[in-house]
């Protein structure tokens, strides 16, 4: 299976651990001797330079763009309900003037150095500045910002047959809801300007065999309806945090899910890897897990790093990481471990380790925002935490983190990401 038990695995794990240690130093002194100079990790690019992006772009141009090295993506498409639940524990009302006001403090602030793209929610798509009546859309594009839309509309149970009662029950598994209507919503988020769009199927650690067969099959027929609209599919079978699973426990559910979901895409008529974007779970325990099982950032990239290696095929241009409700400072140092170690033994990927971090780029700018109110706080704090991840998709960050919750150990794991009705 995938756990690391042989000798040259643990002597190789002893390896990267020491080279790692060797790399930060390095860099902490190379910030202290230019620190205005990029260093020689960071101006090393896995990819060619990113294609211009223009109406006619092709699709593997755009996911190209998408996963360029140094850039990520921000997940700030979280729908009414979601949002307006972490509005509502702020302090701030969940209506549409609140929500654009917030959400107008990542579009605004100066993020085209570390984003790439942006991901909207539908609302989202078509709301303008408050004073400017600027779009939205035209903000990030004005910046190098593609933006991108979630299509998806939710989660909704998945029933399992129990062979014992002979009757459907309720486990906790879900599947996506969404695709009788998404070939017509694609013709109408294109029109507003999306460029890329992203489907989010969420899987329990271990998956059942019926939740893996009818996620993976529908994120492959999302993806196929988006390419044949002209949008880059950003397809995302997400392993939920939630349970006590261990490290190997992950790292086997990871790959079970990789390998349906790529086995899945395989199958569908008209899929071109090319002009796809991958966006699944770093391998990390379950939340529950006790702490003192906890791994180390190099552990997580060994274990996230060898998986995608053996399932993800070489063809497709990104693999774009979501959070997951790690802390914003965790999230940061595993996704600067994955690229370390990729890169360690000049044994490079053949595609970009990014990211399409929500709450990771999100959690410290909405605290001060709901307790501040100071716009240019804010903003300054979006384009920090872009700049770090950014960082970290080279192998180069090495702090300090800018996050403001408590040292950037805040929990921000929630307990409506699972199943709900307004997801």
């Amino acid at each position: 299976m995938y756990l690391h038990t042989s000798t040259n695995r643990y002597n190789q794990k002893l390896y990267f651990i020491k080279l790692y240690g060797i790399i930060t130093v390095i860099r902490s002194l190379e910030s202290i001797i230019d620190p205005q100079s990029d260093s020689i990790f960071r101006s090393i690019s896995i990819m060619s330079a990113p294609p211009e992006i223009k109406p006619t772009s092709s699709l593997s141009d755009i996911a190209q763009y998408l996963s360029q090295s140094s850039k990520g993506i921000l997940a700030s498409d979280e729908s009414t309900g979601t949002i307006g639940k972490r509005l509502t524990s702020a302090g701030i009302d969940n209506t549409p003037e609140e929500r654009a006001a917030y959400r107008q403090l990542f579009y605004t602030a100066d993020i085209g150095h570390s984003i790439s793209g942006a991901i909207l929610f539908e609302e989202t798509l078509y709301q303008s500045h408050s004073k400017t009546n600027t779009s939205f859309v035209t903000h990030l594009l004005h910046q190098g910002v593609l933006p991108g839309v979630k299509v998806d509309k939710g989660l909704i149970p998945l029933p399992s047959f129990d062979s014992n009662t002979a009757i459907n029950i309720v486990n906790g598994e879900t599947r996506t809801k969404g695709l009788d209507t998404l070939d017509a919503s694609c013709k109408e988020y294109i029109k507003a300007g999306a460029r890329f769009t992203k489907w989010r199927a969420a899987l329990k650690v271990p998956p059942s065999p019926l939740a893996l067969d009818i996620n993976a099959s529908e994120l492959a027929m999302y993806a196929a309806i988006c390419q044949a609209n002209n949008l880059v599919p950003l397809v995302e079978p997400e392993l939920l945090i939630d349970g006590q699973h261990t490290l190997e426990q992950a790292q086997i559910a990871s790959a079970q899910t990789l390998q349906a979901t790529i086995a899945a895409l395989w199958r569908q008529p008209g899929i071109s890897f090319d002009g796809l974007l991958l966006k699944p779970q770093m391998v990390v325990p379950g939340g529950d897990c006790p702490n003192h099982n906890k791994p180390s950032p190099e552990s997580v990239a060994i274990y996230t790093v060898d998986v995608m290696r053996q399932v993800v095929p070489p063809a497709i241009p990104g693999i774009m990481f979501l959070s997951g409700g790690q802390t914003e400072e965790e999230a940061t140092l595993n996704l600067n471990a994955i690229n370390a170690y990729a890169m360690c033994n000049n044994n490079r990927t053949p595609w970009s380790l990014s990211f399409s971090f929500g709450r990771a780029l999100q959690a410290s700018v909405l605290k001060i925002w709901s307790e501040e109110r100071d716009e240019e706080k804010a903003k300054k704090m979006a384009e920090e935490l872009a700049r770090v991840n950014g960082l970290a998709t080279t192998g180069s960050y090495s702090g300090p983190h800018p996050s403001i919750l408590s040292g950037g150990r805040g929990s921000l794991r929630e307990d409506f990401r699972g199943w709900r009705t307004d997801s």
